[in-house]
């Protein structure tokens, strides 16, 4: 069982920049592979970034976006630089023990959601 807790989100101009947390309990974390995801109001969950227990990742909002993890911390962090109106949404961490997916539906467990909003 692992449980998820985000945290970093908040209003921040178009330009500025966050560093959302991810912080999950479990002595196996460092196997797990975790995915952000966001959800604007009115669409569907879209994935954002994902990172291997060894640190492998990939994102798709290359540039402006990264994801790290601190495996001593339990914490899986995601910098967002230079941030855009159209990145306000809600942004979850979500943990597999499988590869490293874009599909929601693979991923086990989740955390409640943080809020990032950017205004122009």
């Amino acid at each position: 069982q692992v449980q998820l807790v985000e945290s970093g989100g908040g209003l921040v101009q178009a330009g500025g920049s966050l560093r959302l947390s991810c912080a999950a309990s479990g002595r196996t974390f460092s196997t797990y592979v975790v995915g952000w995801f966001r959800q604007a109001p009115g669409k569907e969950r879209e994935f954002v970034a994902g990172i291997s227990g060894s640190g492998g990742s990939t994102d798709s909002v290359k540039g402006r976006f990264t994801i790290s993890r601190d495996n001593a911390k339990n914490t899986v962090y995601l910098q967002m630089n230079t941030l855009k109106p159209e990145d306000t949404a809600v942004y979850y961490c979500a943990a597999s023990g499988g590869l490293l997916y874009r599909d929601s539906t693979k991923y086990i467990y989740w955390g409640q959601g943080t809020q990032v909003t950017v205004s122009s």
